[in-house]
């Protein structure tokens, strides 16, 4: 199940909107490690914080904000933050932003999320989706044209279409974007528009016409007022549900990806940040499952740790999504494992 520090092991509430740090109330807390960013990562960060925070004893303060993958980046590069959760890579703009501030960063990959896409449980006509559908329903020339769903499909009912998804500092939405519409951001503006994953959750869940996308970890926890669409895999013709396995096994696609966190190099240098990285990658195995993500295998984790140390700083990606990517070519691309 996925965690609130200091309150309760469930998803943050709706109250958590963009850019509000969930802070553990400790008074005495004599050092604090400052995050933000991927609401998508969030749940497994927030895991590790808490977990962290009761193995000091009060003594190390974390916080960690939910301001989007590209929000998170924008107070990272500006030096205002310690570490940044990212359900995306960095990007060429953000490296460029951080560069001109002198920010160096260590990416450390640490789970793939199956990204979801969800339709209210009384919706009895969707059996599965094609990227092809998902472009129709979500391209920008949709915008104010494809408002109902039978011009997407004939056989569809000629209801309005109501659409609900990550706002535009999300990663999800430009990996969403990037993976349907050929190019990060380039999506419809005409749809209900979030930060907090709760309130898409929330406006899937009360209209049956209601269709959105986010993180698995908060489909997973909303399960009993949500359905998951199988998304028919482009390779093989096949429609599949998101899921643990079948990210493993390469077969949900394209929409599962890697998450990550970016640790500032010089923060490094403090013993508390150093600390908390080592807890984060010695513990992410079994916290990343407990919040429904799927982890890396525990030779990613060990490498993690020797890029930490080392402080090996700089991205892989090359400033760009890499759409389609399964955990077997990760592994590759980071360090030939």
């Amino acid at each position: 199940m996925v965690r609130f520090p200091c309150l309760s092991r469930a998803v943050p509430s709706a109250l958590a909107v963009a850019g509000m740090a969930v802070v553990c109330n400790v008074a005495h807390a004599q050092e604090t490690i400052k995050i933000d960013g991927s609401s998508t990562v969030f749940p497994i960060t927030e895991a590790v914080a808490e977990d962290f925070q009761q193995s000091k004893k009060g003594k190390i303060r974390v916080t960690v904000g939910i301001s989007g993958t590209g929000g998170g980046f924008k107070k990272f590069c500006r030096g205002e933050t310690d570490m940044s959760n990212a359900s995306r890579p960095i990007l060429a703009r953000e490296m460029e932003e951080c560069k001109r501030a002198g920010i160096q960063y260590v990416e450390l990959p640490v789970a793939y999320d199956a990204l979801t896409v969800v339709m209210n449980p009384k919706n009895d006509w969707i059996k599965a989706l094609t990227v092809a559908d998902l472009k129709k329903m979500w391209e920008p020339a949709a915008q104010g044209k494809v408002t109902k769903w039978k011009q997407v499909n004939s056989a569809w009912p000629d209801s309005s279409l109501k659409l609900f998804g990550p706002g535009a500092d999300s990663g999800t939405f430009d990996y969403f974007t990037e993976a349907v519409n050929g190019r990060a951001k380039s999506s419809r503006g005409d749809f209900t528009a979030s930060e907090d994953d709760n309130v898409l959750v929330q406006g899937i869940a009360r209209d049956v016409n209601g269709l959105g996308y986010f993180g698995y970890a908060y489909y997973y926890e909303n399960r009993d007022k949500l359905k998951a669409v199988p998304i028919v895999n482009p390779n093989t013709g096949k429609a599949v549900l998101p899921g643990a396995d079948t990210v493993m096994d390469g077969s949900y696609q394209p929409l599962a990806r890697p998450i990550f966190i970016y640790i500032n190099s010089k923060s490094l240098d403090r013993p508390e940040i150093r600390e908390f990285v080592e807890f984060y990658m010695k513990n992410a195995e079994a916290l990343v499952s407990e919040v429904k993500y799927v982890p890396l295998p525990a030779k990613a984790y060990a490498y993690n740790l020797e890029q930490a140390s080392k402080k090996v700083v700089g991205s892989k990606f090359g400033g760009e999504n890499k759409v389609g990517l399964t955990i077997e070519q990760l592994m590759k691309l980071e360090s030939k494992l």
